[in-house]
């Protein structure tokens, strides 16, 4: 599914949150959404899920309107998974992510057989086949997390909105869902998920960072976090180092009594014993 955001400002109250963004996110592209917090990464996934109406602007999904979509449509193509995700009622692992098949029933419709599978492929997918029969109230914060993107993959959905997908995580889980999400986009899956952990994010192929209201900046992470881009919206010093093998950025946090980034290289080398 192709994502494109034109001009859009939205927030809460009619106060807006994010303003004047124009972002474009093609069909099967990988895209990390990064930013202080309240700079609007949650909003910005609202507005595409059409949870949250646009203030001003538009958003296109495949080139129509996200207004001539309906709430069922929209959730047979967008699996989105929130930061804080809740279960009103204590189902098992297996019955929460059956409920990821509703968009595709009708009423009195029962699951069949194609419904099985794809909950089957959601939980093989993200690890969870041995904890099917579990009560969600026994499970761990990361495994809770893994059951509800387990619901949004169980849709087959053109799209994934992922709102900090790694919390909660350990670093292995955190890699494995990483490399989920680039399977899912060389299946032509569009995948936009936010994240706080900016190392993190820059393992992913471009980013979208938010920051004062705006879409301060767009591109590959290695144009993204320079050290400028890091202290104008985090407010903070960093030096960008660079693995040599991919060229991928990371970036090592300075404290205030910590000597400055130094100003002929901006901060940037080769990280400490790579090959």
């Amino acid at each position: 599914m192709r994502i494109a955001l034109e001009d859009v400002a939205a927030g809460y109250g009619g106060k807006a949150v994010i303003r004047g963004v124009e972002l474009v996110i093609g069909e099967g592209e990988l895209l990390g959404v990064i930013g202080p917090n309240g700079a609007g990464k949650t909003t910005l996934l609202r507005v595409i899920t059409g949870v949250l109406r646009p203030l001003v602007g538009r958003v296109y999904l495949d080139g129509r309107p996200l207004p001539e979509f309906s709430p069922r449509e929209i959730a047979r193509r967008i699996g989105a998974v929130a930061q804080v995700p809740e279960a009103s009622l204590d189902f098992t692992v297996a019955e929460l992510v059956e409920l990821g098949r509703l968009p595709h029933l009708g009423f009195p419709d029962r699951l069949g057989p194609r419904d099985h599978a794809a909950v089957q492929r959601a939980l093989e997918l993200v690890g969870l086949v041995g904890l099917s029969g579990r009560r969600l109230s026994t499970l761990s914060g990361g495994e809770l997390r893994k059951a509800f993107i387990a619901v949004a993959l169980a849709r087959e959905p053109e799209t994934l909105l992922l709102d900090e997908p790694t919390s909660h995580l350990d670093i292995k889980a955190q890699l494995d869902l990483l490399e989920l999400f680039r399977n899912w986009a060389r299946e032509g899956v569009t995948v936009v998920a936010t994240f706080h952990d900016l190392n993190l994010a820059a393992s992913l192929p471009r980013l979208a960072l938010l920051a004062g209201g705006k879409l301060f900046a767009h591109g590959p992470p290695a144009e993204v976090l320079s050290p400028g881009n890091i202290r104008e919206a985090f407010g903070i010093e960093a030096r960008v180092l660079r693995d040599p093998a991919t060229g991928a950025p990371w970036l090592r946090f300075l404290l205030p009594g910590d000597p400055p980034t130094h100003p002929s290289h901006g901060g940037e080398g080769d990280i400490p014993g790579s090959p």
